[in-house]
Parts: structure tokens; C-alpha cells; sequence
């Protein structure tokens, strides 16, 4: 791929050698919570890491955790040795009131250009008594045409019974896509499952055993805020996830499993696992939670204002419309209305996400759905989950508003769209088109689907005729719940070329290369 002296890419050698040493460290053993007597003395520790996002061509967020009360500082340089042009940048206090966690903004950064960082903490009644550093690095992003842009993505990790199994070494899978060296991560959503309880040992169809790391807040449903920020740390335990976040920023979204299995806003729960009935109360403290633990300012605090829908300018070739298919929905049904005005994105941000489709002068606009369109997800004998109902006429319930959408997208002559998606724990490369559907007003687009990045793996889904889509390739499970061992984990690649503005996705999985690629070309109709 093209590459810029001392940018983008031409620095690789060196940040892959970095992120080398930090996997060279041991994972954490569990439980996760330091001894007592750590945190009476000693240094404060940052072993749960360092992570990027909110990246653009002159700023970016980073995150870490604290062991302990500590004062955050952020030291960025253009050289990986740090022996120049060395800037300090003083974040937080890291306290109890975030779970220790904290991000710092680091601005006026060059543009398109590979940014080193190391992150110290600090006693603050005591600043010589420091941390070591933790090294992480990103990319600001570009603002020429000419640069390549590459990203990865894919959703659903430790669910249905499947967690960090330490026999395997854990998550492999974060450790081979961070080799591919993208620009950053898109996290589609069941970045945990905190409605999925571990168990130590789990027997396999072959008659062995898959093991898991286990941790007390693991051992049940999360309710608790406390156990939702548990089952965010639990991931982190994970050596190979924990190198993969300090060189690739993360991207993320939410579904379902942050909070508990298919829910929605006023949902009251019939589940004995569960004391608190409530699912917005459940939401509150997981939405909290994730916004500790992910780099994403605007939810941090748990503020009633943030909101998790957002869009990533990634210089002029590539914005990202990272949607919220969960927050603002209306109860899951059998789907049959003929109006449905709050549907799966509400109004709000329905209007929102046609407004900055028309806006973008990006020659790519990926819709990042946290849940797929012309697949049928059964909720139930008789209610559905996501947009697709299973009636192949005319639009009904919640694909009213994608009708909307899709129609918006026409009449504006809105080009490059292309919609990537997880949530069904299989990968599959859909395509859409009017001639093929009972609902004709819209443009042709393909819709990608990967995962699951480390959950259980299911068969493929149904489709729905209603937008005309027709499967060009799919691979799944022969059976519901297979581990990752038995059937490995899935992600999707996107490279977008500075020469010639073609974007190219494959589907992955781990240890099996290229499963499926597709070139798209900018300003193609039909592709």
C-alpha cells in the first residue's frame, strides 16, 4: 500500500515491535482486583493497558486504568524512542468515581501521521512516586486523497459460555488482526455479555474440555454497576487484546449483551437470574460502564447527554455512521404495523442520519449497523428483533424506516454507501437491489457481515425479501453455539486505495485467510 515517508504506514516496523514487548508481558491472572496490600504502597500500576480512539487529523483520545488513585499524564512524540520533540499532556485524577479509569485529549497533532504515546500515573500527593510507562501508538488521520485507508471489524466476544480459554492463549484473534496494521477497529456491538455467566469448564462436543479464566463479577448476570464495569475488565485480562488496543484505535458501538439479551427500553424482565426487573435501569449502568471503559468522551460519567450514535471523519475518503439500534427503539413485536414512527433508530436519529449522509463529501459512507437488515432475528415464538420480520411484501413495523432511509439515500444521490454489521454470528456478504424487492425505491447497496470475534458461532439466518436481498457468499456453523475452537472466529477487513478510491472488503477468520473479497468502485451505481 502507498505510504508517505515517515507517515502512515512507513513507520510499521517500529510500532509492531512496541506492541511485540507489550504482549511479551504475562496476562493477568484472576482474579482481577490487586491485593490490598499493593494498594497501600508502591507505585500506581496501569496493567490493564492503553487504548486509542476518537481519532482525527489533529486530535485523538486516549484511555487507560489506574490500580489505584493516581494522577494521568500522556507523554506523545513522532519517535518511538521518545528522544525528540517530546510533548506532556496532564490528564484526570483517576478515582473511584470512573472505576479508575480516564481518558486525556491530545491535540494539535499532525495530521496523517503514526503518533507515539506512553502513559504514566502518578501518586498524586506524591508525583515522584510514578508508573512505568505503557507504550501504545496510532495514526492521525489523513487529509489527502492519496493516502490508503484500511480498517477492520466485527462484534460479539465472550458470549454463550465461551471466555478467555488460556489452553488456546487466549483471544489469537486480536493478535492476527492487529498484524494486519489497520487504521483503526470497528467494534459492532456485544463488546461483552453481561447477561453470559462463565463457568471454569465447559465439555465439548468431542468430549473435551474448553476452559475459562473466570472472575467473581463472571459468575452471574451483570446488575450491578459494579458488575457491568467487571465484565468490561474481564476482557482486558486478555494479553493479546490488551497489544491489540495499544496500537490500533477502537471504534465502538453497543447492542444487546452490554446490557441483557434482546432488550429494549421499557422492557420489564421475566428472568429468575435477575433481581433488577427493570431494563433501563440495567442500561443506565451499563451505559455508564461502557463509557469507562471504551475512549469515548461525550459518555463518560454516565451524562444523560452523550449519546452513542456518532460519525468518524476519517479524511476525505472515508465517513463512518456509527449507529444505535438499541437506545431509542420500540418494544420487539411480530412487526406488522403499517406506521411505526419510532421504529429501530427513533426519529431523532433517523433525521440525524439523513442529514449527515447529505453532508458527507466523503467518497465512502459505511453505516456501521450494530444489527442486520434483510436478516430475520427471531425474538421468541412470534417477535422479531431486528428490522427484518420475515414478510417478503412491502415494508411493515421498523422496516418503514429504513425504507425512508434507503429512499433518502436515492433521491439525494447519496454515493459510496455500503452497510457493515455483526450481531448474527456469522459472515456473509449480502447484496441488495430494487428489482429483486417488493419495496423499489432505492439504490442497490451490499451489506457485509462478520463475526463472531470470540462468542458462540451460529447457522446462517434467514433473509427477508422485502429489500431484495440475494447472499453472494455466507460461511456459519453447522450447528447453534459452537466455540471459538471448534469454529473459529470471523472479522471483515475494508481497504480503501489513495490512487484509485476503490474500497475492497474481505471476509476473514482467524488462521483461514480470505474467505470472500469484493471491489466496489466510487461513484458505481449497482456495484
Amino acid at each position: 500500500m502507498a505510504s508517505t515517508p515517515q507517515t502512515r504506514r512507513s513507520l510499521i516496523g517500529g510500532s509492531l515491535a512496541l506492541s511485540s514487548a507489550l504482549l511479551a508481558a504475562p496476562a493477568l491472572a484472576a482474579p482481577a482486583l490487586a491485593a490490598p496490600a499493593l494498594l497501600r504502597s508502591g507505585r500506581p500500576s496501569a496493567h490493564w493497558g492503553v487504548q486509542s480512539g476518537e481519532v482525527t487529523a489533529h486530535a485523538a483520545t486516549v484511555w487507560t486504568r489506574s490500580d489505584r488513585l493516581a494522577r494521568m499524564y500522556v507523554e506523545t512524540s513522532p519517535s518511538e524512542s521518545f528522544r525528540y520533540a517530546v510533548r506532556r499532556h496532564r490528564g484526570p485524577l483517576l478515582g473511584p468515581a470512573t472505576d479508575f479509569t480516564g481518558t486525556t485529549v491530545l491535540r494539535d497533532l499532525p495530521p496523517g501521521r503514526q503518533i507515539h504515546y506512553r502513559v504514566v500515573l502518578a501518586d498524586p500527593d506524591d508525583p515522584r512516586r510514578a508508573s512505568a510507562p505503557v507504550h501504545g501508538t496510532f495514526r492521525t488521520t489523513p487529509v489527502s486523497r492519496r493516502d490508503d485507508v484500511r480498517f477492520l471489524w466485527s462484534g460479539d466476544l465472550a458470549g454463550q459460555g465461551w471466555g478467555i480459554n488460556p489452553d488456546l492463549g487466549g483471544y489469537r484473534v486480536f493478535e492476527e488482526m492487529r498484524l494486519r496494521d489497520p487504521d483503526f477497529f470497528l467494534f459492532s456491538g456485544d463488546t461483552i455479555y453481561a447477561d453470559g455467566p462463565l463457568q471454569s469448564a465447559v465439555p465439548l462436543r468431542d468430549g473435551t474440555l474448553w476452559r475459562n479464566v473466570t472472575t467473581e463479577e463472571k459468575a452471574k448476570v451483570a446488575e450491578t454497576l459494579a458488575e457491568f464495569r467487571g465484565n468490561f475488565r474481564y476482557n482486558l485480562l486478555d494479553g493479546n487484546l490488551r497489544g491489540f488496543n495499544a496500537q490500533v484505535p477502537v471504534l465502538a458501538q453497543w447492542d444487546d449483551h452490554e446490557v441483557r439479551n434482546n432488550w429494549y427500553p421499557g422492557q420489564l424482565i421475566d428472568d429468575p437470574r435477575y433481581t433488577v426487573r427493570d431494563a433501563d435501569t440495567l442500561a443506565v449502568r451499563a451505559r455508564q460502564a461502557f463509557g469507562e471503559y471504551y475512549p469515548v468522551t461525550d459518555l463518560r460519567g454516565g451524562r444523560a447527554e452523550g449519546r452513542m450514535y456518532r460519525v468518524m471523519r476519517y479524511g476525505p475518503l472515508l465517513d463512518v455512521f456509527v449507529l444505535d439500534m438499541r437506545t431509542y427503539r420500540d418494544a420487539n413485536s411480530p412487526g406488522r404495523r403499517t406506521e411505526d414512527p419510532v421504529g429501530i433508530l427513533g426519529a431523532e436519529q433517523l433525521a440525524w442520519l439523513q442529514r449527515e449522509l447529505s453532508r458527507s463529501r466523503a467518497t465512502w459512507k459505511v453505516i456501521a449497523a450494530d444489527m442486520p437488515l434483510g436478516i430475520v432475528v427471531p425474538d421468541g415464538a412470534a417477535n422479531f428483533e431486528a428490522v427484518a420480520q420475515g414478510d417478503p411484501g412491502a415494508p411493515l413495523g421498523r422496516e418503514l424506516q429504513i425504507a425512508e432511509l434507503l429512499r433518502h439515500i436515492k433521491h439525494q444521490r447519496i454515493t459510496g454507501t455500503l452497510w457493515l454489521t455483526a450481531d448474527v454470528h456469522y459472515t456473509a456478504a449480502n447484496h441488495y437491489a430494487p428489482e429483486r424487492a417488493a419495496f423499489t425505491d432505492f439504490a442497490p447497496f451490499w451489506e457485509f457481515v462478520s463475526g463472531p470475534i470470540g462468542a458462540g458461532a451460529f447457522p446462517a439466518g434467514r433473509l427477508d425479501a422485502t429489500f431484495g436481498p440475494e447472499t453472494a457468499y455466507v460461511q456459519s456453523a453447522p450447528v447453534a453455539n459452537m466455540s471459538p475452537s471448534e469454529n473459529p472466529p470471523y472479522y471483515g477487513e475494508v481497504d480503501i486505495d489513495g490512487g484509485s478510491g476503490e474500497l475492497t472488503v474481505r471476509l476473514r477468520r482467524q488462521g483461514g485467510g480470505v474467505l470472500f473479497t469484493r471491489t466496489l468502485r466510487p461513484g458505481q451505481v449497482g456495484q
